[in-house]
């Protein structure tokens, strides 16, 4: 999966007629992370979507994480009960 994402950000960057150099002051990444994101998958999440975000392509990280839908009444209840704080026991 890291390889397809390096190789696809590569491949809409150069489809968008940007060199690495542009890439990166668009971006605010700097070159050499950038080099090392394209050759090694290596990159910070805030790395990745800044480079998203400079090729147009942040739409398609909002499908990463699907919210989870409910099958059954009793499913809505559960995340809000996850939510709730406890307090600690005292003596």
């Amino acid at each position: 999966m890291q390889d397809r994402v390096c190789a696809a950000a590569r491949s809409r960057r150069l489809a968008l007629g940007l060199t690495q150099s542009d890439l990166a002051a668009k971006s605010g990444v700097p070159l050499a992370t950038l080099k090392r994101f394209e050759q090694k998958g290596q990159i910070s999440l805030s790395g990745l979507l800044a480079l998203a975000d400079a090729l147009n392509a942040l739409a398609g990280f909002g499908a990463l994480f699907p919210a989870v839908e409910a099958t059954r009444l009793e499913d809505l209840d559960k995340p809000a009960a996850r939510q709730r704080v406890r307090k600690p026991k005292g003596p």
